[in-house]
């Protein structure tokens, strides 16, 4: 086979969406015109009235990113001791606990789903452990079911890092009403963002006081402090974003579900390549397209192949690797040897994330599949 002409231009694991520049200038304006620029202004209360009814939360709190909300979560729900969450994650959440003093306690995963395996769980647990930290990797939601029986049984609570599930649904029920609390991200990189922010959706209304002053200083009023808290406000430029980028969730989730199914048609019977499919059971948002690479069966490694993809000006993401576990931070902890983390040992060095984003066309998808089948056939 002839050799394949490279992008002329770097197609890169994913793109933010942004909406129209006139519609942002006009958000701009209604600042610029208020004064108003952080501190729960105009915006802010705006976005979080919109946003708790999109997602069907019961409560919600804005915060500047995920990691502080994630953080913050933690200490509202006086988290202490050992905390058991997946090695298969970003950083952030296991940063989280530390930060918190807490010592993250690693379970191995899925290998089907990336996500905490609900039966290596209840072996980890000790009388120190008061919580339960798993992430819905890559937008597919963790057996929720048999966490919370866990959870209820051993008295721990479950906070669910939920920061690629932006308007999942599980059995019609949406995603961030499981568990004590859910963290989602508005980075750049997420299908929603709001340049950068984050929230958290949670059950127990009691929550929303501690959580508020958690994020502003403890303040309370001008003359009263209640707590040693941080400053994690989102602003006004944000929570514009944010309600300008909710006019356009829905179509860039259709628009990512297209592509995927171009991927999906275009690499299932390449030997060695597996991906995950549809659940019925799930509203899926099509955050990212995820492949594993078996070397034996597709002749070179996921390593080699990501490599050879940047020859054709194609940038994928080994997302996740290293594993947390692997860090030199956390390397010492006896849970992350990789006796204990055989599955997420094996995955991390298979996974490949391939670019996904709205505006990719259905010829940008078979370019980059007709470049993966010629370095599969020809090494």
């Amino acid at each position: 086979m002839k050799n394949l002409e490279p992008f002329t231009t770097p197609i890169y694991v994913t793109r933010p969406l942004l909406p129209s520049r006139d519609d942002m200038v006009r958000k701009i304006d209604e600042i610029w015109e208020s004064y108003w620029l952080t501190n729960n202004g105009p915006q802010h209360q705006l976005f979080e009235l919109a946003l708790e009814k999109y997602l069907g939360a019961p409560n919600i709190s804005l915060f500047c990113n995920g990691t502080l909300a994630l953080q913050i979560a933690c200490q509202a729900l006086r988290l202490s001791g050992e905390v058991i969450t997946t090695p298969f994650t970003f950083p952030a959440t296991s940063h989280v606990l530390f930060w918190n003093k807490i010592t993250p306690v690693f379970c191995d995963i899925e290998e089907d789903s990336f996500n905490l395996n609900p039966e290596c769980i209840e072996s980890l647990i000790t009388p120190k452990t008061t919580a339960i930290l798993p992430v819905h990797v890559f937008g597919h939601p963790c057996k929720v079911d048999e966490i919370q029986d866990i959870a209820d049984r051993h008295g721990l609570r479950v906070i669910y890092d939920a920061a690629h599930c932006f308007a999942v649904e599980f059995n019609n029920e949406p995603i961030g009403n499981f568990g004590d609390a859910s963290m989602f991200s508005f980075h750049a990189t997420k299908i929603f963002h709001t340049m950068e922010g984050g929230a958290l959706t949670y059950k127990d209304n009691s929550l929303k006081d501690r959580l508020e002053l958690s994020k502003n200083f403890g303040i309370k009023d001008e003359e009263s402090v209640i707590v040693p808290g941080v400053n994690a406000k989102m602003n006004e430029m944000q929570a514009a974003m944010g309600l300008l980028m909710l006019d356009l969730a829905d179509e860039e989730s259709s628009r990512r579900k297209q592509l995927t199914l171009i991927y999906r048609k275009r690499l299932e019977g390449m030997s060695g390549i597996s991906f995950r499919e549809d659940r019925p059971s799930i509203k899926h948002n099509y955050n990212n397209f995820v492949i594993k690479i078996d070397k034996k069966d597709f002749g070179i490694s996921r390593d080699i192949l990501y490599d050879k993809l940047k020859e054709y000006n194609i940038f994928t993401r080994k997302y996740f690797y290293p594993l947390c576990s692997q860090f030199k931070c956390y390397r010492h902890l006896p849970s992350s040897s990789a006796t204990n983390l055989p599955v997420a040992e094996k995955v991390t060095g298979q996974v490949l994330s391939l670019p996904l984003y709205g505006e990719l066309i259905e010829k940008d998808i078979n370019q980059i599949c007709d470049i993966i089948d010629f370095i599969h056939k020809n090494g």
